[in-house]
């Protein structure tokens, strides 16, 4: 029985769920294609397929925003068909894992336990990990001794950025900047410039191939559509132009990270100034960001080496290791 485990992240773009049985992590994107408002048509990297292309009776949604629950029906759905699908259809009685936001409110953090509870996955316990330690477990650090650590998860529509020391979060902020405004940075500076509409996939892709497109010294090519003639178009974008439109958004982190530095006791700060900033989350990876970070902090920036996957390595140590069940806990007088 106690193979039967997983541990879930949902992050606002994909879902990562390690499974006990197999060992392995299922990174899957967090959204769901539902036709005539009833009707599951797709769901996971399938439905991201769709997306933007999809007729009118198509509805394609991610069922979180800004890190917390917003579509709970949907969520629902997802769950069951993503577990259903690692256990090949035969749903067991299983233990999850759940890691969640620390800086949202108590009935946020509720929802994401009822979620399991009511998606009909045969939960028998389910327990709740605050996300920022499980991204640290996830890097590798030892997360229950007196070192302090900052962590900033850059993901798709928030930062999280978190001071961890003994096994607790002493400090945490929440900010609504991720990649999906990296995107719309873009698309807004391409249109400003350009005169061009483009998609948020294509947005996407240029702020992915940045680091490529720079030492190759070339421009992005993209297609949209005119915004006079209305007709579709082919353009060059150039780096430069893309850097610029992130700025303001990399800013914004980084004067984030020096609003919890400031509030740093001193004994943790120290630690920080020795081990430097740890950097995880899909959006992490936008060039120059951790470049940027480190120039504005004065500090050091550790770059994850699995940075979408590094909560679930954490759930995956938790599940594994009887030495970290202490940082997992229970909402309801399910579990323990």
């Amino acid at each position: 029985m106690a193979n039967n485990s997983f541990g879930i992240d949902l992050g606002t773009s994909n879902i990562k769920i390690y499974s006990r049985a197999d060992d392995s992590i299922m990174v899957e994107k967090n959204m769901i294609a539902i036709e005539n408002k009833n009707t599951l048509f797709a769901y996971g990297d399938s439905a991201f397929d769709m997306y933007e292309k999809a007729p009118g009776n198509i509805h394609i949604s991610y069922p979180l925003c800004n890190g917390v629950i917003a579509d709970i029906k949907n969520m629902e759905t997802l769950i069951k068909n993503f577990i259903g699908g690692l256990m090949k259809g035969n749903v067991k009685p299983s233990e999850f894992y759940i890691a969640v936001p620390t800086d949202i409110t108590e009935v946020e953090k509720r929802a994401f336990y009822d979620l399991i509870k009511d998606a009909g996955v045969k939960a028998k316990k389910i327990m709740v990990v605050e996300k920022a330690i499980a991204d640290g477990l996830g890097l590798d650090i030892d997360v229950k001794n007196s070192q302090g650590v900052l962590l900033v998860d850059v993901g798709y529509d928030t930062t999280e950025i978190s001071i961890l020391s003994l096994g607790g979060i002493v400090l945490s902020r929440l900010i609504k900047v991720g990649g999906q405004k990296f995107d719309e940075s873009i698309r807004a500076a391409v249109r400003k410039e350009f005169g061009l509409l483009i998609g948020g996939k294509t947005a996407e892709s240029i702020k992915m191939s940045m680091a490529e497109l720079v030492s190759e010294g070339k421009g992005a090519v993209v297609y949209g559509r005119d915004i006079v003639t209305g007709l579709p178009v082919e353009r060059e974008i150039p780096t430069g132009l893309v850097d610029e439109a992130l700025l303001e958004n990399f800013n914004m982190i980084i004067d984030n990270i020096k609003v919890i530095l400031e509030r740093t006791p001193p004994e943790l700060a120290a630690d920080i100034y020795r081990h430097g900033i740890y950097l995880t989350g899909g959006a992490s990876q936008v060039y120059h960001l951790g470049e940027l970070i480190s120039k504005g902090t004065g500090l050091s920036v550790n770059m994850a080496e699995q940075p979408v996957a590094s909560v679930a390595i954490g759930l995956s140590k938790i599940i594994k290791d009887d030495n970290y069940k202490s940082v997992a806990y229970a909402i309801e007088g399910m579990g323990r």
